[in-house]
């Protein structure tokens, strides 16, 4: 087992940092170009935004396949494969010249996209101590949210020099050196005990998460506040390319440096559970995230920057609490219970542009925070009720360390 010291635990924690980044900048390349996408095949907003959702519905959907598929045919096999796929579709993205064939690759891309995430962890606790994989695992997680960074900044300032196209190309450039790295760095593993797939008790697994209230209750909580949170950035950025703020591509992608305060947010919501209970953290999340909507429709560059600032602060507190308290009331297939909150996780992203667009259709962004408050309103009223859940269960109201009243 790999020790938190010596050259292997640095080898692979780098290579699982590096895959992390080349994922989500993969994902995420495309949402500062979104005003340029909809002008350049002369489609909608809500259809440039399919770009975007397409990637993250088929990337949800795939990630319940990889986990017991890697069971059977080995971790690091099946994430150099899908890395290499990555590196393929997005270097095939250069050249799409209709709209379609955008949305077919995106769909593609998104397939392959889904290794990595659904594997890393399995691989670190096969081939990691425990502590080891601890330390690990934090590191890991902080390539999701540099890669999402990278990936914003390469498709802003890349695609206002030289185009979509140009922008792809660098991307492909940059996964195909992010793969290579990872093929390389990546110990092979050693203690992989290789399993057959069998459908009966993965359909008995995700039947029994889906029945338990807990987490059924933030499945639904983690699903409906990315449904809003991701999809305001895709409607603000053509907020930001018109009157009167018309800023450029690259302007535009530096707004998603926002996201550093959720990393902020994610390490916070650690300190907190110390004090209070984990879904009265995802209620304090959620209004945090309410708050922050209100303030963009002040009329002011600065108040909007300011909002989401507050907006990644509140998402990345309740996001990071619900995923943790997802994994500490599975009964059992723990793996697969936190695989099932990424996957409404994703679909949320894929399926709110669809719901907020009828809003920015009738009345821009006013209209949008409006049916973004109505959505996150009914996830409050569903934090407060599984904190009341909670409370009963484990009759520890205010024990943040708590957190099992299934086992």
């Amino acid at each position: 087992m790999i020790e938190s010291s010596g050259w292997a635990f640095w080898r692979g924690t780098l290579a699982l940092i590096i895959g992390s980044f080349m994922v989500f900048a993969n994902v995420y390349v495309t949402q500062p170009l979104l005003p340029m996408i909809a002008q350049t095949f002369a489609i909608s907003e809500l259809q440039a935004s399919s770009s975007f959702t397409i990637t993250t519905l088929t990337l949800g959907l795939s990630l319940l396949i990889y986990g017991p598929l890697s069971d059977a045919l080995g971790r690091k096999k099946i994430m150099v494969v899908t890395l290499f796929g990555v590196t393929l579709t997005t270097f095939a993205l250069s050249f799409v010249s209709d709209y379609s064939s955008l949305i077919v690759l995106r769909g593609l891309q998104g397939f392959f996209l889904a290794g990595l995430p659904a594997i890393a962890v399995a691989y670190l606790g096969d081939e990691y101590t425990p502590h080891a994989m601890a330390v690990a695992v934090g590191l890991y997680i902080s390539g999701n949210t540099i890669g999402g960074i990278g990936g914003r900044l390469i498709g802003g300032f890349i695609g206002e020099w030289q185009g979509p196209s140009a922008a792809f190309m660098v991307m492909s450039v940059v996964s195909m050196v992010c793969f290579t790295l990872f093929w390389v760095l990546l110990p092979n593993s050693r203690n992989f005990h290789a399993k057959p797939f069998l459908i009966g008790d993965f359909i008995t697994n995700v039947t029994l998460h889906l029945r338990s209230p807990v987490l059924l209750m933030c499945y639904l909580i983690g699903g409906f506040n990315f449904f809003i949170f991701i999809n305001q950035y895709s409607y603000i950025t053509f907020v930001l390319e018109d009157a009167p703020y018309s800023l450029s591509a690259k302007y535009v992608s530096l707004l998603f440096l926002t996201y550093l305060s959720g990393t902020v947010g994610s390490a916070f919501s650690g300190k907190l559970a110390a004090y209070i209970s984990q879904p009265k953290i995802m209620t304090i999340g959620t209004g945090i995230l309410m708050l922050g909507s209100l303030i963009t429709l002040y009329p002011s560059l600065i108040a909007i920057i300011v909002g989401l600032f507050i907006n990644c602060f509140g998402f990345f507190l309740c996001h990071s609490t619900t995923s943790g308290f997802v994994s500490k009331n599975a009964k059992q297939a723990k793996a697969s219970a936190s695989s099932l909150y990424l996957v409404f996780y994703y679909l949320g992203a894929s399926v709110g542009g669809f719901y907020l667009d009828p809003f920015w259709q009738l009345g821009g962004w006013s209209s949008v925070v409006l049916g973004s408050w109505l959505v996150l309103g009914g996830v409050l009223v569903l934090t407060v009720v599984l904190s009341k859940y909670h409370q009963r269960n484990t009759g520890m109201p205010h024990d943040g360390s708590i957190f099992l009243p299934y086992k």
